[in-house]
């Protein structure tokens, strides 16, 4: 089966969490799903939210109905597996202060307002498409052909994206009992394996770090917010439960969500 394979990178990213806007805007600590269809939306010249506005109005004026903006609807089915490529999978953080003065920003006199942003510095992960439907055909072609409709971006427009290192490779279900996974993954999916340390030792597993975070997965159908689930990211031995296991050229080993 092929799979795309392409590292994502930046200077700065900024996927906002929607849970805080007073005083501060946090990001989350890693890209997510839906931030990555967005850039796949993108690419392709999918609409966005800002696209939804017409929508937004008719749902007013007829009662609350199920819509996705057009990128999402279109791409929801897509199988992507995220790689972090930081140490232990945690990307630096910083908060930047600055000014938006159009005017109609602030209410105080000036209308200028204050903004301060949590942005991920140097953010850099490699993501794998598996190829399986039409519309991630139509993501493999636009990618590996370096063309996109709309710029993509790293959660909004101050963050422009690199893409490069794009390959296209045949990845194979692997047999998988208890291991390493690289990537994150959900963790209905994955689970630290109980090992004692002669087990650890055979099999050379014995890990330093865990990283967990609560990611955006799905967008809810009525309200268009997100649905989290909790990720897990480790060097150490995991199980994975009722999900397949595919390994890449290079020998990392990775689930698709």
């Amino acid at each position: 089966m092929e799979v795309l394979r392409f590292s994502l990178s930046g200077k700065t990213a900024f996927f906002k969490k929607p849970e805080v806007n007073t005083y501060y805007y946090f990001t989350y600590g890693n890209i997510h799903k839906v931030a990555l269809l967005g850039i796949f939306g993108a690419v392709l010249g999918y609409g966005g939210y800002a696209q939804m506005k017409g929508f937004e109005k008719e749902k007013r004026q007829s009662g609350l109905t199920k819509s996705f903006p057009e990128f999402y609807e279109k791409l929801q089915d897509l199988q992507i597996s995220i790689l972090p490529k930081k140490k232990k999978g945690y990307i630096p953080k910083k908060v930047q202060l600055f000014n938006n003065s159009v005017g109609y920003a602030s209410k105080e006199q000036g209308g200028n307002l204050i903004v301060k942003e949590q942005w991920l510095e140097n953010p850099e992960w490699e993501i794998c498409l598996l190829i399986n439907s039409e519309e991630a055909q139509k993501v493999k072609e636009a990618i590996c052909k370096r063309k996109c409709v709309y710029y993509p971006y790293l959660g909004k427009n101050d963050h422009p994206a690199s893409i490069s290192n794009i390959v296209v490779e045949e990845v194979q279900i692997c047999e998988f009992e208890v291991g390493r996974i690289d990537c994150l993954a959900p963790d209905e999916f994955v689970s630290i394996a109980d090992l004692d340390f002669d087990d650890k030792e055979d099999l050379d597993l014995f890990g330093s770090f865990q990283y967990k975070e609560a990611l955006p997965y799905t967008l809810d159908a009525l309200t268009n917010l997100y649905h989290l689930k909790n990720f897990l990211y480790t060097d150490e031995a995991v199980n994975v439960g009722e999900t397949e296991v595919y390994q890449l050229s290079d020998g990392k080993k990775i689930v698709f969500y």
